[in-house]
């Protein structure tokens, strides 16, 4: 595998896009790579946006696997990164868990959508995931994670995911959650995910919601809208499955306009 590294303690490998004005109305891309089991691809884009799909290019992450994918958008750029399939979080030969690491930079008057598939936390799995993203106090994000556990008929891996958001080196979001085996107790209960086996959540950042912050409100069942402190608003799910995640996440920003 060229560039990764393999060791007994698992895969360590980094995908990086960069995106930037081409200078005809445009986005151009100039860092496009990965390593092992992350191969970003171009794929077409419209309206001056630049699109790329994460391909799996191995299975993973798995026990000991350290994975990192870092995203910048410049000033006047736009960039849709997705994922051509879930990610599925398995067991490894490794001792210890697996770390994921995305890294989002934003600068002033870019515009990023993070919109990947699923990620599962496969039977025996342990997975740390953290995302950060740091924005220009005029960028525009709209960020989705969405979390299964464990396949159908089977019981739920391990799963720690930590989100953090930044705009004009202001925290705006900073939030934890941990679930499956040896999580803190309480994670499936009333007061955490209430048995549904499918979580989300959606960043949108805007700077018009500085003057128009968004109401807060309840999102059918298990679903709400939460203002943030600055020009974000955070909407969080719990569901049965998968495809109803989808559908509200999708519902609520398609909200906003």
């Amino acid at each position: 595998m060229d560039g990764v590294s393999a060791t007994a303690t698992g895969v360590r490998a980094t995908a990086r896009i960069a995106a930037r004005p081409d200078g005809r109305g445009g986005t151009a891309l100039p860092v496009l790579a990965g390593e092992g089991p992350l191969a970003p691809r171009r794929t077409r884009g419209s309206a001056g946006e630049a699109r790329v799909v994460l391909v799996g290019a191995m299975s993973g992450p798995l026990g000991g696997d350290h994975l990192v994918v870092e995203a910048a958008v410049e000033t006047g750029a736009r960039l849709r990164v997705g994922s051509a399939a879930a990610t599925l979080a398995l067991p490894g030969q490794a001792k210890g868990g697996a770390r994921y690491d995305v890294r989002l930079t934003v600068a002033d008057g870019g515009e990023l959508h993070w919109l990947p598939e699923q990620l599962i936390a496969a039977r025996d799995s342990d997975l740390y995931v953290r995302i950060r993203a740091d924005l220009g106090p005029a960028a525009r994000l709209v960020l989705r994670e969405e979390q299964v556990l464990g396949r159908a008929g089977e019981e739920p891996g391990r799963l720690t995911s930590r989100l953090s958001v930044r705009v004009a080196g202001r925290t705006v979001l900073d939030q934890e959650l941990s679930c499956g085996p040896g999580a803190p107790g309480g994670w499936d209960g009333p007061a955490g995910l209430g048995g549904h086996r499918a979580v989300g959540q959606l960043v949108v950042v805007r700077p018009e919601f500085a003057e128009r912050p968004a109401a807060v409100r309840v999102l059918g069942e298990g679903a709400a809208v939460l203002p943030l402190a600055g020009p974000a608003v955070l909407v969080t799910a719990v569901a049965r499955d998968a495809l109803r995640l989808r559908r509200t996440l999708d519902e609520a920003l398609a909200s906003f306009g």
